[in-house]
């Protein structure tokens, strides 16, 4: 059963690592060069969107897998590599709290800001932080995708 949730876990972590890069390294990059009502729109587009179910299944899935695997284990996860696998929920779940308290909120603000007509302010009251937090995860989510590909190795 361990090894099944190491599997799980380092997929999941992988493909979310994955996700969160293409958006810092692509999505957001091609984002900048649109004016401020393409922009506004495409992420409220996004936002509306991104929340599905295999979205949220790795979203849960990349703190759960790494923590049941730790806690599933026969050994107890003893050693570096249990220290590697607990480290791996912890980034995980280090970067889902940077989304639920700031992301999600810049999203949510947003959202709200729509029909209001100035698509200027709306982008200058998210845009920066949001990637400035979504840069952070980022680096939480491939921290923790990386230690799982070590803690899975050993």
């Amino acid at each position: 059963m361990s090894e099944i949730l190491e599997i799980c876990a380092l997929v999941c972590t992988g493909l979310y690592a994955g996700y969160m890069f293409a958006f810092l390294s692509g999505v957001m990059p091609a984002l900048k060069e649109v004016d401020d009502a393409t922009f506004t729109l495409v992420m409220r587009g996004i936002n509306r969107k991104v929340p599905g179910p295999l979205f949220l299944l790795l979203f849960l899935g990349s703190p759960a897998f790494p923590a049941a695997s730790w806690f599933v284990a026969p050994d107890g996860r003893a050693g570096s590599a249990g220290a590697l696998v607990g480290a791996a929920a912890v980034c995980a779940l280090t970067g889902h709290l940077i989304t639920s308290a700031g992301n999600i909120p810049l999203n949510n603000a947003l959202e709200s800001s729509r029909g209001q007509g100035d698509e200027r302010t709306a982008r200058v009251a998210f845009e920066k932080r949001w990637n400035a937090l979504h840069l952070v995860r980022t680096l939480f989510a491939v921290a923790a995708f990386a230690l799982m590909a070590v803690a899975v190795v050993r």
